[in-house]
């Protein structure tokens, strides 16, 4: 089963938009793994996880703020795959 989520080109302000949602999405993830988790050790690499995704959308946040008017723009394809054998 294929489930294609994005797939185009999108304005500096459309990338910022998509990439702060989906950063927001994949940190709510984390969390409730952090709530349900049993290990220490899951819950660190979980919160480091969520940091690392912070730092990169900060990163991506002022990238676009230096460069959004000279024309960059997201070129996205996300497509999940989810292989029925394996579950």
């Amino acid at each position: 089963m294929k489930l294609q989520l994005i797939n185009g080109r999108f304005s500096p302000q459309d990338a910022l938009a998509i990439l702060t949602k989906m950063t927001q999405v994949k940190v709510s993830y984390q969390e409730a793994q952090i709530k349900a988790a049993d290990r220490e050790e899951d819950i660190k690499s979980r919160e480091k996880r969520i940091k690392e995704l912070q730092r990169n959308l900060q990163e991506a946040r002022e990238y676009i703020a230096a460069n959004g008017r000279h024309g960059v723009s997201l070129q996205a394809e996300i497509l999940l795959t989810v292989d029925e054998h394996n579950l």
